[in-house]
């Protein structure tokens, strides 16, 4: 009996093939379940973060009006601030203003005790030549303001126009025509601050003639002159003698004040020694006398420059042959 030959083995049988075939096919699904999904995730990305931004957005904008709205409520409060300060201001001279008249009496009675050595001192200082000026027969209504001799035929006011006197403005210009009323008619007149300004500039380092109605202008302007001042009178005062002393002529200087906040008193006195010079007779170039004005004694913790200035004045109007007076209220 013949035998079969035996088959040769396959390379590839039908299972392997299938095999590969389910391999690539799951691939390729693979691949497309991979392509239809991720623009779905990427889609789904882009629509939250679109949301985010918008929200962020929105909060920005609330934020932008919430910041108009608090910066408007600022602007309001910082007015609101100012008129406060304003009123505190108002009513802090009201509060002055109130202390002064409370405290009238108090100071009257140390007031009008220096007022009395005053005029006795004033008195005295009716001098032979003041005598033979006037005439011993001579007797004039109104010959002195508070013990002042009146033997001048010039006058300089110098007062301090700084801003504790604006108070005491109205009493400073009663002042100051009192003055020029015991001077019927001089051959000069001129009006400084106590810094050395001019209240006429066209005026400036010459005389102001005489004349009842530049009187009057002359009141009319200081009611409303408002210059820096550092209340301490030395500029002013040898301003004055430096720019208008000249021999033969009689000059006095009216300084008006209430305070003296400069670092020496015995400096300013030296220095108005210098440019004040003694004749051979021990006469002065020109007459000092000042007023003092009590406003700085109404706030307690401002006495000491109100002092300083009446030392000061007493010291001045004592070496140069005037008279200073204390008022004892401003009004």
């Amino acid at each position: 009996m013949a035998r079969r030959r035996a088959r040769a083995p396959e390379e590839f049988s039908l299972s392997f093939l299938d095999v590969i075939c389910c391999g690539f096919g799951a691939v390729i699904l693979l691949l497309m379940i991979t392509k239809t999904v991720e623009p779905q995730i990427i889609e789904a990305s882009t629509v939250n973060l679109e949301g985010r931004l918008a929200a962020l957005q929105e909060q920005v904008f609330s934020i932008r009006g919430e910041s108009r709205i608090l910066n408007r409520d600022l602007n309001a409060k910082q007015e609101q601030l100012s008129e406060y300060d304003e009123r505190i201001a108002i009513l802090r001279g009201e509060l002055a203003a109130a202390r002064s008249r409370h405290d009238d009496t108090l100071v009257a009675t140390s007031s009008n005790a220096v007022i009395t050595a005053e005029l006795a001192d004033a008195k005295q200082s009716l001098t032979l030549e003041m005598e033979r000026l006037l005439g011993q027969q001579y007797r004039a209504k109104n010959q002195m303001i508070g013990g002042i001799p009146v033997d001048s035929e010039y006058i300089i006011f110098i007062i301090d126009t700084s801003g504790s006197m604006r108070s005491a403005w109205p009493r400073v210009l009663q002042e100051i025509e009192a003055t020029l009323s015991i001077y019927p008619e001089v051959k000069g007149i001129q009006v400084m601050n106590d810094m050395g300004n001019y209240l006429f500039s066209r005026y400036r380092g010459r005389w102001i003639p005489d004349s009842p109605s530049r009187r009057k202008l002359i009141l009319q302007n200081l009611a409303g002159w408002h210059v820096f001042s550092n209340s301490s009178p030395v500029e002013g005062i040898t301003s004055a003698i430096s720019t208008f002393y000249e021999p033969g002529k009689k000059i006095s200087l009216y300084v008006f004040g209430d305070e003296f906040t400069g670092s020496s008193i015995a400096q300013v006195i030296d220095r108005v020694d210098a440019i004040n010079r003694e004749d051979a007779n021990g006469n002065r170039l020109v007459r000092i006398h000042a007023v003092g004005f009590p406003i700085v004694f109404l706030a307690s913790n401002q006495q000491q420059t109100g002092i300083r200035f009446a030392t000061l004045m007493r010291e001045l109007t004592y070496r140069n042959g005037g008279t200073f007076v204390a008022l004892d209220n401003i009004r």
